[in-house]
């Protein structure tokens, strides 16, 4: 692939990570609002904890992972930056429109219409930062853009719960929603075109075939096992800790959205920072870029297990401070190393993939599994009904972890050259992140 355009240096670079910074914060805050307002939106709609699990997690599961496929495609092959301008109003506007919601059906379908929105961030963020931004720093770029889930996390629950508690969490949804709108002006602004790029012999091979070959080479693949386990772990621990917390512990939203905010947002700040730069420094070094974060999260699993039992509620919140910790380091690791295998150009497809494998199963299946089983124990009359449904957590934490040094053993430091040898020399692969 010839390039038609060249990397973006000094200052414009840092305005234009700011910018992808704080759109991928604002992705994660209007992705995450429901599960800090989640008790209010059931008292007020009369839901119970299996809708709130459908809402979390299959509505916005289901269209966020299965249109990331067509998003990327579009974001590799015409203009990211068009891709992520469009997506980002289209789920702002439909953030807002949750908060006129008045029954489930209807807020179920704007979760529908915010995961049609978001589906295209990711791949086109990274498209962006694959086009724009020089090789040696990718690793770090990715880390700096990854640091927006941690932050909006920090700001979606702190914020979100504040509001909620003050002004309703209508408000709170609208609010964000419309602070989408000014975020689009700004990126307008900073994001520099991206135009399509000359496309050379390589490149003629079908989209679908390009992404059915990678996912069927062997290191991918286990990086999508990894991705996929990792589902099953994240998405219910975010999706109801939350409301573990405010009816085990008694906390109010408020209060939770403080707490757990906080330190989620110090955490994944230091975790994606550091996981970047751990991936630049590995790649460069050993070539393991796997194996710290996989042991990050085998450290992490137990540590869950006893904070949902746990006689305190502040014992609860400190036990899944290296959860949170060990999340945002694999995010940088994991989506460059899905970079580093699928070569240049196929960034966008790469990070769709790896998006498929972790948001479509764990993300529409794991938060329902949780509130089945709350449900079940609860209608037993047994106490801590959350805290037995979020044990598939941990596990699904412990096979991120085994995944991940499986896949650390199998990407080699040159594999794309064996998927598409035509691309690039030996040289130039070395070169890229």
């Amino acid at each position: 692939m010839i390039r038609s355009f060249p990397y973006v240096q000094g200052w414009r670079l840092a305005a234009l990570l700011a910018v992808l910074l704080l759109i991928n914060a604002l992705s994660q805050i209007d992705r995450i609002l429901p599960f800090i307002l989640a008790e209010a939106i059931k008292t007020d709609l009369n839901l119970t904890d299996t809708q709130i699990g459908l809402l979390t997690g299959a509505a916005f599961a289901i269209c966020y992972t299965l249109l990331s496929l067509p998003l990327a495609r579009a974001a590799d092959r015409g203009s990211p930056r068009r891709v992520l301008l469009v997506c980002l109003i289209v789920w702002s506007a439909m953030t807002a429109f949750g908060g006129l919601a008045g029954s489930f059906v209807f807020l179920a379908l704007t979760r529908f219409g915010v995961a049609v929105g978001e589906a295209g961030a990711l791949p086109s963020g990274h498209g962006l930062i694959g086009r724009l931004v020089s090789p040696e720093r990718r690793g770090l770029a990715i880390g700096l853009f990854s640091m927006g889930i941690p932050l909006g996390t920090m700001v979606g629950f702190a914020a979100g719960g504040a509001i909620a508690d003050g002004l309703g969490w209508r408000t709170a949804l609208i609010a964000f929603g419309a602070a989408g709108g000014l975020a689009a002006a700004l990126a307008l602004l900073v994001i520099p075109p991206t135009p399509a790029q000359p496309r050379g012999p390589a490149d003629a091979q079908p989209f679908l075939a390009s992404a059915v070959r990678l996912a069927t080479s062997s290191g991918f693949r286990w990086l999508m096992i990894a991705s996929l386990a990792l589902g099953f772990g994240s998405a219910p621990f975010y999706a109801f800790s939350a409301p573990f917390l405010i009816r085990t512990h008694d906390f109010t939203a408020g209060q939770v959205g403080l707490a757990f905010g906080l330190l989620q947002g110090l955490t994944g700040v230091a975790g994606t920072l550091l996981g970047g730069r751990a991936f630049d420094r590995a790649r460069a070094g050993t070539g393991h870029v796997l194996r710290i974060p996989a042991v990050g999260l085998l450290i992490a699993a137990p540590a869950i297990g006893a904070g949902l039992f746990a006689p305190q509620g502040w014992m609860s919140i400190a036990l899944f401070v290296p959860a949170m910790f060990a999340f945002a380091f694999l995010l940088p690791a994991a989506f460059s190393a899905a970079h580093l295998v699928a070569g240049p150009g196929r960034q966008a497809l790469a990070s769709s993939l790896v998006m498929i494998a972790s948001g479509l199963l764990g993300p529409a299946v794991g938060p329902v599994l949780v509130g089945l089983i709350s449900d079940g124990v609860s209608s037993a009359g047994l106490a801590n009904s959350l805290g037995v449904g979020l044990l598939i957590v941990p596990v699904g934490v412990i096979l991120t972890g085994l995944a991940c040094l499986v896949a650390d053993r199998r990407i080699p430091a040159v594999c794309a050259r064996a998927l598409w040898p035509s691309e690039s020399s030996p040289a130039q692969l070395r070169k890229q992140p």
